[in-house]
């Protein structure tokens, strides 16, 4: 779904990324067996959350979803893949709140990709959203 109706104004790209607040860490795993550890950011608007898994203060996977719309990046891929959630399918009968499957995208959302870039820079003063955005480049 690669359309135009990820292009917003300055105001409420910026009304987004002032809306992100992290969650408290008890509400989530501390860390992995791997020594990871997850970091969740939520916005006011419904179905909007950033999600870092960082290593050694590295990001090793991080994943922002938006209106239904996903970004992720991977470190074993290092590549930006974009897609499709279900959680705006109101008749799935096997939908449950807490899970959320993607549809991977054939070719990166472009504008999608735009539209997160602008979002992280908001946050730019932010070293956790510095460097997702470094990663996007």
């Amino acid at each position: 779904m690669q359309n135009s109706n990820h292009v917003l104004s300055r105001n409420e790209i910026e009304m987004l990324g002032a809306s992100l607040r992290k969650i408290e860490q008890k509400m989530i795993k501390k860390a992995n067996p791997d020594g990871s550890q997850r970091i969740w950011y939520q916005g006011e608007e419904p179905y909007f959350d950033i999600f870092f898994e960082l290593k050694s203060e590295e990001i090793v996977w991080f994943q922002f979803t938006l209106r239904a719309k996903c970004l992720s990046w991977d470190s074993k891929r290092r590549e930006v893949q974009t897609g499709m959630t279900n959680e705006l399918k109101v008749n799935d009968v096997s939908f449950y709140a807490a899970t959320k499957t993607i549809e991977t995208d054939e070719t990166i959302d472009r504008e999608f990709l735009k539209l997160v870039k602008s979002i992280l820079q908001t946050r730019g003063e932010e070293e956790i959203f510095t460097k997702a955005l470094s990663l996007l480049d």
